[in-house]
């Protein structure tokens, strides 16, 4: 049996029919059907005994034409096998984008089949490979909800991608926390049924630059006794999608050996409701020695956050990036799709935005602006965990964070939302993948030189 040929999608910029990719008859095919590349429109192109020879598929302008532009064609292609030609751009890029514009979430219901992709010329497979991985994961530990996925389930997921990786593997469960100094992570996440726990990768050689990974692992929030109303509660699933991305940056680096030395630490915790749930009032110690008064219990990432953060910092690393889904605020200010960025080095932080729009991957520099640091203010415990004013909650945020990160070289916070609530180039609607393509950019740039 004679296996099909991938099936040719070739794309077309705006006003490109001339451009050289098209035969005549397919130039006059486009003009006929009033096709001239514009973005997203798909064009099947007839071939011998009314077969099909093909499809035309346009990119736009080339001036604000998306990076992730052919994850549309995917989106809009019947399931089958096909091979990219012409305006492509990054071929790597434009793999990358079409593979993951088929991304389907398919643990709970059987899906359609999706198309599937013979790598263009001039694309680099390992990279595909990598990034398809690396935001599939991502994704997949997102959309997963925490009845099948609470802190034991993700305890188990996260010791086995660590196994997979050759990866060093330690979890601090429980109890335990307090007797090894984790004091804010156990008490988040003691009204549980199941405990909260600190896990704790490594990789590479210890001789190799310090780069060190933290992701808020929330499984489910609640608020606590803060409680979040039924629309605030429902996405909240999603609440470790900090975790989540860093784990598929974890493994960008891992599969591309960068020279780091690797540390990945993720707090894992339900923020529930029962009997022994910390109340707002309530004053905690840190790792760090400092107090926290809790003004509100729904905002309970930065405070298990904190207590890993501290830890980080304690080996004085060449780099600390932390990830969550951390504030409204940020959503408010920058909508879904532009997660803020706050970090202690600005040349890094430009270096990260500059990356982000390349791979359309894209943050917005905010400020660690310290005349807010006093709105942290308590009357009775070193600081409050939220802003005394309701003002610029991401910013206020990001400098709670900060007085728990002191001694590594530098420190890049994202307070991202792991979702997309409407379909976009290369991102279905659900959980998605943000920040990993950015970072790994700028962390191979700096450290693979």
């Amino acid at each position: 049996m004679t296996t099909p040929s991938p099936i040719p999608v070739i794309f077309v910029g705006e006003g490109g029919l001339d451009g050289g990719h098209l035969t005549a008859r397919q130039r006059g095919w486009a003009e006929a059907n009033g096709f001239s590349g514009q973005r997203g429109k798909l064009l099947a192109l007839p071939g011998e005994a009314d077969g099909l020879a093909g499809y035309l598929f346009g990119v736009g302008a080339a001036e604000g034409r998306p990076a992730f532009v052919a994850g549309l064609a995917a989106t809009a292609l019947p399931a089958a096998e096909y091979r990219l030609e012409g305006d492509l751009g990054d071929p790597t890029l434009a793999a990358i984008a079409f593979r993951l514009g088929a991304y389907r979430f398919d643990r709970y219901r059987e899906v359609k089949a999706v198309p599937t992709l013979v790598l263009p010329e001039g694309a680099d497979a390992a990279e595909v490979d990598r990034h398809v991985a690396a935001a599939t994961l991502a994704r997949d530990l997102v959309n997963t909800p925490s009845s099948d996925l609470g802190p034991d389930n993700l305890h188990k997921e996260v010791e086995r991608f660590a196994s997979e990786r050759g990866m060093t593997f330690k979890a601090i469960v429980g109890d335990a926390l307090l007797a090894e100094n984790f004091p804010m992570i156990h008490a988040v996440g003691r009204a549980s049924a199941q405990p909260p726990r600190l896990l704790d990768l490594s990789w590479g050689d210890e001789n190799h630059p310090k780069v060190t990974l933290v992701g808020k692992g929330v499984t489910f929030d609640t608020g606590g006794l803060d409680i979040k109303t039924a629309a605030g509660m429902l996405m909240m699933k999603k609440d470790m999608g900090g975790a989540a991305n860093i784990l598929g940056l974890a493994h960008a680096i891992v599969s591309a050996k960068l020279p780091v030395r690797l540390r990945v630490l993720l707090p894992v915790v339900e923020n529930a409701i029962s009997g022994n749930a910390f109340r707002p009032g309530d004053v905690l110690h840190s790792r760090r020695g400092l107090t926290v008064e809790i003004g509100n219990t729904d905002a309970e990432g930065r405070l298990i956050l904190a207590d890993a953060l501290a830890l980080a910092d304690e080996e004085s690393p060449e780099l600390i990036v932390d990830m969550a889904t951390l504030t409204g605020a940020a959503r408010v200010a920058l909508g879904p799709e532009l997660p803020p960025l706050y970090s202690t080095d600005d040349a890094l932080a430009a270096e990260i935005t500059a990356a982000g729009l390349s791979v359309e991957d894209p943050f917005w520099h905010m400020p660690l602006w310290s005349p807010y640091d006093g709105q942290l203010s308590s009357k009775i415990a070193d600081m409050n965990n939220t802003g005394a004013g309701g003002y610029a909650g991401s910013v206020i945020a990001a400098l709670f964070l900060r007085r728990f990160v002191s001694k590594a070289k530098a420190w890049v916070h994202l307070d991202i939302l792991a979702w997309a609530p409407e379909a976009r180039p290369g991102r279905p609607v659900g959980a998605t993948d943000q920040g990993i393509r950015a970072l790994f950019s700028v962390i191979r740039k700096r450290f693979d030189a």
